[in-house]
């Protein structure tokens, strides 16, 4: 009888997260432990639920991988406990996967298993740069070898093909270059080595069969740096290169955050317009929630606040989620914003305005700087008696609005409109790429996701959490933020100019590109 449990042998695609399966996306999703190979992209374990346990078994070129016997006792295990595990190869499972000899465990324990198929680095590094693997006139055909073992090769025959694709074979791409000439191909036959085919960081180098190896080998390289991952095309088709890109650029044109990855700790469900952003400079972005942002512990103050709206003069929102609770509240008592007509309506940043708007409102004054304490300075109108409404976060926010307000005259009633409290643990995803030393910038939009990274860090990790972001860049949205920053994590590396996500994303590209 075949256990509760499902394995799943998902192929991840090239590498980058956009060509994953929609089936590979909702195996994610739905996974309770996560096995994976090191070459798949980290943002792919952003498609996992907060509980979802990952184990990563290497399987990468010339480094320390777990045995194959380990990972498929590691699959019978967990299946057999009755969860839902992925087992997450780069490419496609069926070619040079190994996922036969997993297949055969899993059988012999009687474990449901489904194999995804997913986009082979073969494929979609030629196409990638530009390179078709067939031709009506230069190739009828190609065929496809791991370059792992060159003694079992027919180099005969493979000198014979038109087009010739090699995976694994960076370490020894001098000695497939001499076997093809030595075979008959000639010298000048056209060839192209692509690393890290379909990442930010994809590379191209074009020569021959008598040059490419030293092309490669007289550039620059970083210590310990190998080809690998990479894929070797053989063949008179690398030449159509020039007449099959883009006219504009190349298609994969280095971005500014290219080979960059870069942690958000913006509250779950508010991260994505940020991500949006950096994804579109190129980097690689995985989300550590640092805020959960939820309603107060009690509606009673605002709740008496909205019964007697008529008497105040102005509203105050500084905050996003300032603006959607405090109308959430208003409308889910049954009242309306015909209650707010003879409001004046001040905000803090873009941001915030541009909410009040989706939410049928407009503001009457927004401050050119985009921090709280500018309301103040540059307020339209006189403030001694005038009578403020302020919804604002119940715990942890800043009182400097409120004493200045007060030392003018004006009369403050805050209420509490929402909280935003410390999230229970690390998210999986964040806490396997600080672990593998992955991460380059983690980004700050609060005092408050500051602290409660630390605090996370500290219950998660322990005293070792330092030592794992010493060479991480801290990257803070404006000078209240590097204030607790510089206070809890003893430095700051990028600061926005303008206090912003735009500003912070520039920020982070001036800091890649100086």
């Amino acid at each position: 009888m075949a256990t509760s449990g499902n394995v799943y042998l998902l192929g991840a695609g090239p590498g980058n997260i956009d060509y994953l399966t929609v089936r590979g996306q909702q195996v994610l999703h739905q996974a309770d432990c996560l096995i994976y190979d090191a070459l798949v992209d980290s943002r792919l374990l952003s498609q996992l639920s907060p509980t979802c346990e990952t184990i990563q078994v290497g399987k990468r070129g010339g480094r320390p991988s777990t045995p194959q016997r380990d990972i498929n006792q590691l699959l019978v295990t967990h299946c057999q406990q009755g969860q839902q595990v992925v087992r997450l190869k780069s490419g496609d499972p069926f070619i040079f996967g190994r996922a036969a000899g997993e297949i055969q465990a899993l059988k012999a324990a009687n474990c449901n298993f489904e194999v995804i198929p997913g986009v082979s680095s073969a494929l979609a590094a030629p196409l990638l740069s530009a390179i078709p693997l067939t031709d009506p006139a230069l190739s009828h055909g190609f065929g496809v070898f791991t370059a792992h073992n060159l003694q079992n090769l027919d180099w005969a025959t493979l000198a014979n093909l038109e087009t010739l694709v090699l995976l694994m074979g960076g370490r020894q791409l001098g000695e497939i270059c001499y076997q093809l000439q030595s075979h008959g191909k000639h010298a000048d036959t056209p060839v192209a080595v692509i690393q890290w085919a379909s990442q930010p960081q994809q590379r191209l180098w074009q020569g021959n069969l008598l040059t490419i190896a030293q092309k490669i080998k007289g550039e620059p390289r970083a210590q310990g740096e190998t080809l690998s991952p990479c894929i070797i095309v053989v063949g008179e088709v690398v030449r159509l290169r020039e007449f099959l890109q883009p006219a504009t650029a190349s298609m994969t044109g280095v971005q500014p955050l290219a080979q960059k990855t870069i942690l958000v700790t913006r509250a779950t469900g508010q991260s994505s317009a940020f991500t949006t952003l950096l994804t579109h400079q190129g980097a690689t972005v995985v989300d550590l929630p640092a805020l959960e942002i939820r309603p107060p512990s009690s509606w009673a103050d605002l709740d008496r606040a909205l019964d007697k709206i008529h008497t105040f003069d102005w509203l105050v929102l500084t905050s996003a989620n300032a603006v959607n609770f405090f109308l959430d509240r208003l409308l889910s008592r049954g009242d309306d914003l015909r209650q707010l007509a003879h409001l004046q309506l001040a905000v803090v940043g873009k941001k915030t305005a541009r909410i009040l708007v989706e939410r049928g409102l407009r503001a009457d004054f927004i401050p050119d700087n985009y921090v709280a304490d500018a309301l103040v300075e540059g307020f339209p109108v006189s403030l001694p008696g005038l009578r403020l409404l302020f919804p604002r976060v119940e715990t942890g926010g800043r009182d400097i609005l409120v004493k200045e307000f007060s030392a003018q005259g004006a009369v403050v009633t805050e209420v509490a409109a929402y909280e935003s409290g410390c999230p229970g643990k690390i998210s999986a995803p964040a806490l396997a790429v600080l672990q593998q030393g992955q991460v380059d910038a983690i980004t700050f939009a609060s005092s408050k996701t500051v602290r409660h990274f630390k605090q996370l860090m500290a219950a998660q990790v322990g005293d070792n959490w330092r030592a794992m972001v010493e060479g991480v860049a801290i990257a803070s949205i404006g000078p209240q933020t590097t204030k607790t920053c510089q206070e809890d994590l003893g430095r700051v590396d990028i600061e926005a100019t303008t206090y912003t996500l735009d500003g912070l994303t520039d920020a982070l590209v001036q800091w890649a590109n100086p």
